[in-house]
């Protein structure tokens, strides 16, 4: 069966087709670069996450009184290169037609911040040709090649000072800030490295908005697949993840003194890579399902083999994406 994707802007709806079916796709597991490692003691420089930045204090933007910061999907997990294949494979699309909305060309310096996996710093690095310039970072930036046509670089998107501040025509960061807990201080520290005219897009998930895992709950295994979709973001955001961030970044980017802001949203429904995203992703948090009580060892097997069998059309939170401008 062949997914589905639903996008919106400017107060428009379009569904289109999304180009990969269950029989489709036959792409293998990214496999990191270099090893993980273990994941580094918490008391030294805060627990790895692939959103780019490490652990902080509470903040008054966060949803829970007090959050454990760990990062839920972590990326010095095996299943974190899994996940990277299948977001990539749903939203590199999306975000590469908002470069090209963008006028990224030739020539540009661009900043891919908590890029995660090398998707996107290869689609950029193409995209700038040898007369332009990509940095990746990352607070473990394992999964990324340095010999993929990009620099990379480790870098805490909260903690660190901007890379090269002024000088980068576009900054993006996709699925970051909705799990740092100072989003504020990351966008500033993206802003500040733009140089003036320069862009900033970034893209977030907006789980609050459509929380569903299955949005035709016709039976049993489909009500299952949403309660095990709610745990999840109970795990979320007792992480002190923002469920509702999606919906603020044409707000904040103002706030952060961006001109000229835009924003869309887009979410697949169905196909091979809402299901292998779905299973990676259950491996990944199960004993931390198991630990907090939110499901048992039965149910997450029964949705897994129900995933596997594909007999769900799953879904996912749609992602949010806002750009605006630096004046200048």
């Amino acid at each position: 069966m062949a997914g589905a994707r639903l996008c919106l802007a400017s107060s428009r709806v379009a569904l289109t087709h999304h180009a990969v079916g269950r029989q489709d796709v036959g792409m293998s597991p990214s496999q990191p670069v270099v090893d993980p490692g273990p994941e580094p003691d918490a008391t030294v420089g805060g627990p790895v996450n692939t959103a780019g930045a490490r652990s902080r204090p509470s903040s008054p933007d966060t949803t829970a009184s007090s959050p454990d910061h760990r990062y839920l999907l972590d990326n010095a997990r095996v299943e974190a290169g899994e996940r990277f294949t299948w977001l990539a494979e749903l939203f590199d699309g999306v975000t590469r037609g908002h470069f090209d909305r963008l006028g990224v060309r030739a020539g540009w310096r661009c900043w891919e911040a908590g890029a995660g996996g090398p998707s996107i710093p290869e689609a950029l690095a193409t995209a700038v040709g040898p007369t332009g310039y990509v940095l990746a970072t990352d607070i473990n930036p394992a999964w990324l090649d340095p010999r993929g046509g990009y620099e990379v670089l480790r870098h805490d998107v909260v903690g660190d000072p901007p890379p090269q501040p002024g000088t980068f025509d576009l900054v993006h960061a996709r699925l970051v800030l909705v799990h740092v807990p100072d989003r504020a201080r990351a966008l500033a520290t993206m802003v500040a490295a733009l140089r003036p005219g320069g862009w900033l897009l970034v893209e977030d998930a907006d789980t609050e908005l459509q929380p569903l895992a299955c949005l035709d709950e016709v039976g049993p295994a489909q009500r299952r697949a949403n309660r095990l979709r709610r745990a999840v973001r109970e795990l979320m955001t007792r992480r002190g993840a923002d469920l509702r961030y999606g919906r603020t970044l044409p707000r904040a980017l103002r706030a952060a003194g961006l001109v000229d802001v835009t924003a869309a949203g887009c979410f697949p429904v169905g196909g091979v890579a809402c299901d292998r995203l779905e299973t990676a992703t259950v491996r990944m948090v199960r004993a931390e399902l198991l630990a907090a009580g939110l499901a048992s060892d039965v149910e997450i097997d029964a949705h897994l083999a129900a995933v596997d069998a594909g007999e769900l059309d799953l879904t996912l939170a749609p992602l949010i994406s806002a750009w605006g401008r630096r004046p200048g």
